[in-house]
């Protein structure tokens, strides 16, 4: 018997010690994580839930729903979802304009419509969407989140639209200078963010402690002192908070809307959470995201969200990054979580009774920065000054208007940057001899339209008898541009000139071959050797020389 066999024979070897040993170190490993990601996700939970203009308890219950309905199902392994900052500003318009119910059937339906396109299999769709337009749209939904946030720091409303919040800085600043207690908010804003910015800097384990807990353990202890009078949270009980949707509520989806706002949640919530699973697995070197899986395990999320009247949910980075920091390797951390948000809501409420909002309004404000992210800018400027100009133009347009809107103009400016990069076709005219010359190479298509109609209307007005239209360096012809080229060889040929036509596509009409009824021209032998390589079958070699172009020709384009 083999020492293989021998070994089956005998049963199932027991764990050695060092192994059991292992296994609770890694136990305890992710409960320490779980920890973390909880003391991460509290103060962002609320925060976000203030900030979406929505009761607390709606931004822990999407948490709790996060943690054990998307963090149980098999998708990212590492990655850990919740209430998003990114989507605050949508869900309070969606709020101000239609109410909580609403918001719960726009949930709703977002998370089924995520689910199924999972299930048919889309999830690697979303990574198909310009970097430009993404890091405008992240831009643009972190740069109105500082604004609006800046108001509660103080104590103070905002008004409400991004520019109206903008131009009511000054404002706010004066009112904040002459009001004591509205000073001492904001002071407790700014050092929230301040430790947001400086606290990975803090020395040995103490930075392992979240920068957000660590605020919110001082902006509580700031307005438990005598003669401060900030404003605090109010909690209530999650069971009283929840919000289910009825037959009103779900008869608002024959409003064009509603249907607009669904697929509006829908694309932002997905696309976030891909890109988050995409940054997440650049962090560790587990398993990889598997993106459908994920996609469906958000869309549960959301369902079930929807439901309960809660907030939607994302992947969130920094519940993410801290999680993997932590030193998580399993999807248990990420659950754990979850059941650590219920514990602390069920039994200590009367502790998120003592947090400033000022607090949470500060870590907010630090958390709308990194989605703007200013340093990308010139960097993108850097790298490409046409994919900067969709970023920044996805980024302004969101601002003055919404973010459905700056997304869409978004992907239609890269659209056309793409179109115009692929349509790099050189169009050149001449005359030699007795002969008007037009040569393209490249993508002829219809942006090129103009160029081409310019140059075959030279060639007919050159007054030679015979033109060539050299089109062996075409990769690409659209139909468009077919079409011109046809209908100008029909043309001058019924005008009594020799037309040579060179195609590049061996499977088609023999180049130079005329139409019906006219001589035909054969192509120099030269011209029609194939170029050597995977792509002879396809193209032939014009080996005859281009001369120079005189100085007067207008220059190339």
């Amino acid at each position: 018997m083999s020492g293989a066999h021998a070994r089956h024979a005998a049963g199932p070897r027991k764990a050695s010690p060092s192994t059991r040993q292992g296994s609770g170190a890694d136990l305890a490993t992710e409960i320490t994580a779980s920890l973390v990601v909880f003391l991460v996700a509290l103060p962002l939970c609320i925060g976000v839930a203030v900030a979406s203009g929505v009761p607390a308890e709606l931004g822990i219950i999407s948490g709790v729903i996060g943690g054990l309905v998307v963090g149980a199902v098999r998708g990212s392994t590492l990655q850990v979802s919740g209430p998003a900052a990114g989507l605050a500003a949508l869900v309070a318009q969606t709020v101000a304009e239609r109410g909580v119910a609403v918001l719960g059937v726009i949930v709703l339906f977002s998370g089924l419509l995520q689910m199924v396109l999972g299930l048919v299999r889309l999830g690697r769709m979303f990574q198909a969407i310009s970097l430009a337009v993404v890091q405008g749209m992240l831009a643009g939904i972190g740069l109105p989140l500082m604004f609006s946030q800046v108001y509660p720091m103080s104590d103070a409303k905002a008004p409400g639209k991004p520019l109206a919040n903008m131009a009511g800085v000054p404002g706010l600043v004066a009112d904040t200078a002459a009001d004591p207690q509205a000073l001492i908010a904001a002071g407790l804003g700014v050092v929230t963010i301040v430790l947001g910015f400086l606290w990975k800097k803090a020395p040995g384990p103490v930075k392992k402690i979240p920068a957000a807990l660590v605020a919110v353990g001082i902006g509580m202890a700031v307005a438990a002192l005598p003669g401060v009078h900030v404003k605090t949270l109010r909690v209530g009980s999650l069971a009283d908070s929840v919000t289910v949707p009825g037959p009103e509520q779900f008869a608002g989806l024959a409003d064009a809307g509603i249907i607009t706002a669904i697929l509006t949640f829908t694309v932002i919530a997905s696309a976030e959470s891909l890109f988050t699973a995409a940054a997440v697995d650049r962090m560790h070197t587990g398993p990889r995201t598997l993106y459908n899986a994920e996609l469906i395990a958000q869309g549960a999320g959301n369902t079930i969200a929807g439901l309960l009247g809660a907030l939607p949910i994302t992947a969130v980075v920094a519940r993410s990054s801290a999680n993997v920091q932590a030193g998580a390797k399993t999807r248990l951390s990420r659950t754990l979580h979850g059941l650590w948000l219920l514990a602390f809501a069920l039994l200590l409420p009367q502790v998120l009774a003592l947090i400033p909002i000022s607090v949470l309004a500060g870590v907010l404000v630090h958390s709308g920065w990194k989605l703007f992210a200013p340093e990308e800018f010139p960097k993108m400027w850097r790298q490409d000054r046409g994919e900067f100009a969709v970023m920044t133009l996805t980024t302004v347009v969101i601002v003055a208007t919404a973010l459905l809107e700056g997304v869409l103009v978004g992907l239609a400016a890269g659209v056309v940057l793409a179109a115009l990069r692929m349509s790099q076709a050189v169009v050149r005219q001449y005359v030699e001899d007795d002969t008007a010359k037009v040569v393209v190479a490249g993508n002829a298509t219809f942006l090129r339209l103009p160029r081409l109609i310019d140059a075959l209307e030279q060639a007919a007005a050159s007054g030679r008898p015979r033109i060539r239209l050299d089109l062996l360096g075409v990769t690409h012809l659209d139909h468009a541009c077919r079409t011109q080229i046809d209908e100008f060889v029909a043309q001058q040929r019924g005008a009594g000139l020799r037309v040579e036509l060179l195609m590049p596509d061996a499977t088609g009409p023999a180049a130079g071959v005329p139409s019906p009824g006219t001589e035909p021209v054969a192509a120099p032998a030269a011209e029609s050797a194939p170029v050597p390589g995977p792509t002879a079958e396809w193209f032939y070699l014009d080996t005859q020389p281009v001369p120079s172009m005189p100085e007067a020709r207008p220059p190339l384009r």
